[in-house]
């Protein structure tokens, strides 16, 4: 039975706890915040609720797996899943609107005829075949087994060039191939780029690989889990419970202690030094350099961690007065009536779009309003991580210096920084009207989050993507084993990258190489 010592209680983080632990190893978990859940957290005020990480869950059989894999309940037992149907709605600045139903392509492809016109849906259809193919190449190396030691070969681009006449015209993005192969429609393009926007991914930089976002989820569907995504980290961590993983809530770790070559334990914040013969940090790999939980020395040596990760999210959540319409949509998509300006906005990251593209979340769930006379929705947006939402104007270097500066002047850069944080969240709502008509005449109040809160509970203010081939390999995240033997790295900055999906398999990953050794080939 080893000792294993975990750094951070996010989802990734607790997935490998609960595998290690039915194992047979000792696990604590150091946790600096006051909970668990890492990003998948929730913010209540006056009987509303909100689900301030990932509202909707995709690849729902990576928690199934891991519910198998560590108790007699199976996940359905423990969380209530239903399928979003229609999966998305989606509004163009024309007016058009399309909704396109879960896991069906026949239905998308009939949905976007009738909405956008014959022929919409034949070209969609051709390319997500394309995108099937780059998912075919791509998902088991990318998701399933541990990065190998030569990542020169995920550089290329899986996703194939479609024949143009005699020649095959090979795209170097995701927007270039929206431009390219769906017919010239400014709608299709969009719909293309929103899946890329709602990864965090700036589409004019995104590989042409980040084609299988939307297959991935047109093709395994989308999932709400009842009560809010939140309880499935509820659900997560009770399993971890149950399987004697023992939990240390606001325990900081302040270094990993390296002993004869490898790691040998974690040194707390207060000081006190505990012996493990692993260690999972299950913290943002960028967090672990900034905060030297890691040493500084052979830095050349570390993993890579996203290069190409340059945005955040600014998040509304929004109490409303008022019942939730019948029919009403779960997630609507309200695409920018200036596709330039807010690719510009993203590229560059000194500005926030006059624009944005929002997602707009309304679960019919009674459990996160007061009653059926209200409805709590969140309004999200993608932004760049500079300008307003720069370090220095926001929190001066850290969260907890929020406000500080020499003089006047480092007081006057924060409040026009809040200023124009509280004008984008004007906007935001103002372009979910197209969703929900009247809003804004329905609002009790907003809660605003950005970046900053993200830093503040996560320890990074970007927002990870999935692990995604091509760009020279910008969107490999680190590797799940460290340079220093013992240490291995779990969660969103990990391999196989963001998102709750991509989290679980994260866990299961170290976890294999844990218990089976440098010999783990993956889940089979």
């Amino acid at each position: 039975m080893a000792r294993i010592a975990v750094i951070g209680a996010g989802m990734g983080a607790m997935a490998a706890a609960a595998r290690l632990a039915v194992a047979g190893h000792r696990v604590t978990v150091y946790e600096r915040a006051e909970t668990y859940g890492g990003s998948v957290g929730r913010f209540a005020r006056e009987g509303f609720a909100f689900d301030t990480g990932p509202g909707l869950l995709h690849l729902p059989a990576v928690y199934r797996d891991l519910f198998v894999k560590t108790g007699k309940e199976p996940l359905e037992r423990c969380v209530e899943l239903t399928q979003v149907d229609p999966a998305s709605r989606h509004v163009f600045p024309d007016g058009t609107a399309v909704s396109l139903p879960n896991a069906s392509r026949a239905g998308a492809v009939a949905a976007l005829d009738e909405a956008l016109g014959q022929g919409a849906g034949e070209r969609w259809a051709a390319f997500l075949n394309r995108a099937r193919d780059a998912w075919d190449r791509s998902r088991r190396p990318l998701l399933e087994e541990p990065l190998p030691a030569d990542v020169s070969p995920f550089a290329r681009d899986p996703y194939p060039a479609p024949r143009t006449g005699l020649l095959r015209r090979t795209a170097t993005t995701l927007a270039e191939v929206g431009r390219r192969e769906l017919g010239g429609d400014a709608r299709l393009a969009a719909l293309l780029e929103g899946y890329a926007l709602a990864y965090g991914l700036d589409p004019a930089k995104a590989p042409p690989s980040a084609a299988v976002l939307p297959y991935m989820e047109q093709t395994f569907g989308t999932w709400y889990v009842r009560g809010g995504l939140r309880a499935l980290a509820d659900a997560v961590y009770e399993r971890c419970r149950a399987r004697k993983v023992a939990f240390e809530f606001g325990t900081g770790v302040a270094r990993v202690v390296e002993k004869d070559g490898r790691a040998a334990g974690v040194e707390l914040a207060d000081g006190l030094v505990v012996e493990a013969d692993y260690v999972v940090a299950g913290a943002p790999v960028p967090a672990l350099y900034r905060e030297q939980v890691l040493a500084w020395e052979r830095r050349e040596e570390w993993p890579r961690f996203q290069a190409g990760v340059r945005t955040g999210r600014v998040t509304v959540c929004l109490a409303l007065r008022g019942a939730r319409e019948e029919g009403a949509a779960h997630r609507t998509v309200v695409h920018s009536g200036d596709r330039a300006d807010e690719l510009a906005a993203l590229e560059q990251g000194g500005w926030l779009c006059e624009r944005p593209t929002v997602v707009v979340l309304r679960p019919d769930d009674a459990g996160l309003r007061p009653d059926g006379e209200h409805e709590a929705v969140t309004v999200t947006a993608t932004v760049p991580a500079g300008g307003p939402f720069s370090s220095e104007n926001l929190w001066g270097g850290a969260p907890e210096a929020a406000g500080a500066g020499e003089g006047a002047a480092a007081g006057e850069a924060v409040a026009a920084a809040a200023g124009a944080v509280e004008a984008f969240a004007d906007r935001m709502v103002a372009a979910a009207e197209a969703a929900i008509p009247g809003l804004r005449e329905r609002v009790l109040w907003r809660e605003v989050r950005t970046p900053a809160d993200t830093y503040r509970e996560t320890g990074d203010h970007r927002v990870p993507g999935p692990a995604l081939a091509g760009a020279g390999g910008a969107l490999l995240p680190a590797a799940n084993p460290a340079p220093l033997p013992g240490l291995y790295f779990a969660g969103g900055w990990a391999h196989p990258g963001g998102g709750l999906a991509h989290a679980g398999m994260s866990g299961a990953l170290v976890a294999g190489l844990i218990v089976e050794g440098a010999d783990f080939r993956g889940s089979q």
